[in-house]
């Protein structure tokens, strides 16, 4: 009986901490919990370990286990566990000895290895992130190792409620081997003015992500958008106008019967610039994952506005993974839809291709990481119970969702409405410049684009590998926006060139025209990377590399899929202005 009371009261105890924490409400003398959550080298963000790998201790207090509350919070490799720290609401503690170690050899090797490559650790108090560096090098002695023994907190509360804190990590203690350490620790409560709406301001960083340096490259931006459109209008009104002109006038003066064979340019491809493209399944695939894209990327973002996602650990990521899912029958609509105007006949494989063709792409690299991440040890790879959770979302959700969307885009506009006659025999492609062919097209489209965004992808490289958080959506919104109206009028200036050399392989070279900004953003992550960082280590290689190349992946599919919805606009509105029959 006194067993079933002592449990009934402690698991009223961790009820009544999970609470607080979560409804962040503290009455005088209640528990705040400190979670200890990964370490690792401070050039290296990604490279995290959990606290306790290196030969530190808990506290007095009774453990507590910590869930994965999100689906994001596991795939980041969140891994807190409890300080065993005594942490009482406005209760002051002085300089306190938690605990001691005893530092054997091995002890001795994995601290000072730390010390050596700049470890710090990273903590969470009422959701609010902290950082302190394991220890430093004597800058007299190199082969000396000081270690940080003693941690000051400073928490400030309004009410109820904490609105501020900050650690000094002091005590410097020689670290040898064979030698007992004390660990203390020491809290002082003060009154803050700051209120808990605005508690996480501080961790944003207004001096990097200058609103100046933003606007000026909006501004830019804008300019070339300016001059891209008035490029599109001008071939639009003058050229093709001209165009028209001369072909209808020859037509009703020298032509009885239309043949138009004494004529140039994109006219000439009337009968085959409507062919169905190589590969069929696999472009209808790209398109409708690229659409699925394009319509999660500015969910996300407008969410991402409307929210402060830096304020939940993994709510973003979550938030992606949801809106991924739900909106999984544009993907079906648009894919599906578009192989049937191309006469594809085994939609049920289209349709799974394109549902798993983004997936598979995040597998591939995932596990790939993954499998370096278990070889190290490493915060970072992925529970099996979260992959298992992915392959379910994938296939319980996405997979049906895909199928629905399929449906309706076959049933409701799977009928192709072009304006021009397919020939029967393809016409030959004439020889032309170098600088006309669709490999050199398609190369130089995505330089535009890229510098379009370019100064915006540095705030966004640095926000995820390094230490800034990432808050500025509403320019992001704006840049996501202008690139995609760079990349339409560059794709279809580079379409109305290809035509006009008498080349109709335009759906390819549309969406590796528009697609090809990736392979400038994959270069510009090579630079970051060694010019702009101190990352190191086979881990982190990998992890950047691998990582960058699915981002640069999904912006080239959904970079691609604009610039051939835009051509294909374009085509559509051009040739449906001629007679021809």
């Amino acid at each position: 009986m006194f067993r079933s009371k002592s449990l009934w009261l402690i698991l009223s105890l961790v009820y009544a901490v999970l609470a607080d924490e979560h409804d962040h409400n503290y009455k005088d003398g209640d528990e705040v919990v400190l979670w200890m959550n990964t370490i690792g080298p401070y050039s290296n963000r990604q490279e995290t370990y959990s606290y306790f790998s290196l030969p530190f201790c808990k506290g007095t207090k009774e453990n507590i286990e910590h869930y994965h509350e999100t689906l994001g919070e596991a795939l980041l490799g969140v891994e807190l566990e409890y300080s065993g720290l005594d942490i009482r609401f406005k209760v002051n503690q002085p300089k306190t000895e938690y605990c001691k170690k005893y530092f054997n050899v091995d002890d001795f090797d994995a601290m000072s290895f730390a010390i050596a490559h700049n470890y710090w650790y990273q903590m969470y108090m009422d959701d609010l992130p902290l950082w302190a560096l394991v220890g430093e090098v004597d800058s007299s002695d190199p082969t000396t190792f000081i270690f940080y023994s003693h941690k000051k907190f400073e928490i400030g509360y309004n009410g109820e409620q904490i609105v501020d804190i900050n650690i000094t990590a002091e005590g410097k203690t020689t670290l040898k081997s064979n030698r007992e350490v004390s660990f203390t620790y020491e809290i002082i409560w003060k009154k803050s003015e700051i209120s808990f709406e605005n508690r996480f301001d501080k961790y944003l960083d207004p001096t990097f992500f200058q609103h100046r340096i933003h606007w000026f490259s909006i501004f830019n931006s804008f300019m070339m958008v300016i001059f891209l459109v008035g490029l599109v209008w001008m071939i639009l009104l003058r050229t093709l106008n001209k165009d028209y002109a001369r072909y209808h006038k020859d037509m009703d003066l020298e032509s009885e019967d239309g043949d138009l064979s004494d004529d140039y340019g994109w006219k000439q491809v009337h009968g085959d610039v409507f062919r169905p493209p190589m590969f069929p399944l696999l472009f209808s695939s790209f398109i409708g994952t690229g659409y699925h894209l394009l319509i999660v990327m500015f969910v996300t973002i407008s969410l991402a506005i409307l929210s402060e996602f830096y304020t939940e650990r993994g709510s973003l990521l979550s938030a992606t993974i949801f809106i991924y899912a739900i909106c999984a029958p544009v993907n079906g609509y648009a894919g599906g839809s578009m192989y049937s105007r191309v006469g594809g006949k085994n939609w049920i494989k289209q349709m799974v291709v394109s549902a798993f063709l983004f997936p598979s792409m995040i597998s591939t690299i995932a596990l790939s990481v993954n499998a370096v991440a278990i070889y190290y040890h490493a915060s970072r790879a992925i529970p099996f119970t979260t992959m298992l959770a992915i392959v379910c979302i994938c296939a319980f959700v996405i997979l049906p969702l895909n199928f629905l969307g399929t449906v309706l885009g076959r049933n409701l506009k799977g009928v192709a409405d072009i304006p021009c006659r397919i020939n029967v025999v393809p016409r030959p492609i004439p020889d032309k410049k170098w600088f006309l062919e669709p490999w050199f097209i398609v190369i130089v489209a995505g330089f535009l684009p890229f510098g379009s965004i370019f100064i915006e992808m540095y705030f966004i490289f640095t926000s995820f590998w390094a230490y800034k958080i990432y808050y500025v959506y509403g320019f992001m919104l704006l840049v996501a926006v202008i690139l995609m109206i760079v990349t339409a009028c560059v794709t279809i200036v580079s379409t109305y060139f290809l035509l006009n050399a008498e080349d109709y392989r335009w759906r390819w070279c549309s969406f590796l025209a528009g697609g090809s900004v990736s392979v400038y953003v994959y270069l510009y992550a090579l630079y970051y990377f060694f010019f702009k960082t101190k990352m190191y280590g086979f881990f982190q290689t990998i992890f950047y590399f691998g990582y960058m190349g699915l981002f640069s992946m999904a912006l080239g599919i959904l970079c691609g899929t604009v610039g051939y919805m835009s051509t294909a606009s374009f085509i559509h509105k051009i040739y449906s202005r001629i007679k021809l029959d």
